[in-house]
């Protein structure tokens, strides 16, 4: 395995650090390929063993009592921000947290992972801020959801001036979400790589002091797949807000204050 991560065909470059291990600046197609690969075999793996033990009453499998927790949790996530339709996009949001969860693991363990690179957790990005767009867009129409980027409605006058500059804001406002997106995840886990080569020439190649970076780089893992599917969904709860929720509440309130 050491051999796989320190190849040079998984790196982009063949520039190595000073300090003793050939670090990497940045991993090759097909390095990130790899990583992406062994992240995707992690993910299949874990859910076909939480499968078999879907077959009995009660879950006595670890791998499957685990799955059914992050289940709760997902669903929790979703309807307390979304709201109750929010149940819809329990699969989006379950396979976000696996594939980023995953990535961060093997990152973490193998010292480099997809989750590591930029390129990958751009794409991610995009794919979350597509997916907001297109949910906004079905719950609102096109008109009705970009209409939204317009502002609160104002005098003629006023509109032509202030209402296009207002657009253009909210529309640079959305693109850089793919920027925070991408750029917190890819910090949060290249840098700690970073530290952990940094803390090692501290002890000159022979104490490995950024083994100890460990617990809080684990605590890293699972708080940087938190902020990325919390923030996927509260875009999700601003695009796909549904008026008619509002009026089933109104609705129960009259039926249980029935006119005398």
């Amino acid at each position: 395995m050491e051999f796989l991560v320190n190849s040079t065909w998984l790196m982009a470059s063949e520039e190595v650090a000073e300090a003793g291990a050939e670090a990497a600046h940045g991993l090759s197609f097909a390095g990130l390929m790899f990583y992406i690969a062994v992240t995707l075999l992690v993910v299949v793996g874990f859910l076909a063993v939480a499968k078999t033990g879907l077959n009995t009453r009660f879950f006595k499998k670890p791998a499957t009592q685990l799955l059914e927790q992050l289940y709760v949790f997902i669903e929790g996530l979703c309807v307390n921000i979304i709201g109750p339709h929010g149940r819809k996009y329990i699969p989006m949001l379950l396979t976000l947290w696996l594939m980023i969860f995953t990535g961060n693991l093997v990152a973490l363990i193998l010292h480099a992972g997809p989750t590591a690179d930029l390129s990958f957790n751009l794409a991610m990005a995009l794919i979350a801020v597509g997916y907001v767009q297109y949910e906004g867009m079905r719950a609102n129409g096109v008109l009705g959801h970009f209409s939204h980027f317009a502002g609160p409605r104002l005098p003629l006058a006023m509109a032509l001036i202030i209402t296009p500059m207002i657009f253009i804001i909210e529309i640079i406002s959305e693109t850089m979400k793919n920027v925070s997106l991408s750029l917190r995840l890819y910090g949060n886990i290249h840098g700690g790589h970073e530290a952990v080569v940094a803390m090692n020439k501290l002890g000159g190649g022979w104490v490995p002091v950024g083994d100890f970076l460990f617990p809080i780089k684990l605590l890293t893992c699972v708080v940087q797949a938190l902020i990325f599917c919390l923030l996927f969904a509260v875009y999700l709860s601003l695009v796909t807000h549904h008026h008619d929720e509002g009026h089933d509440h109104g609705n129960d309130e009259g039926h249980a204050a029935p006119a005398h």
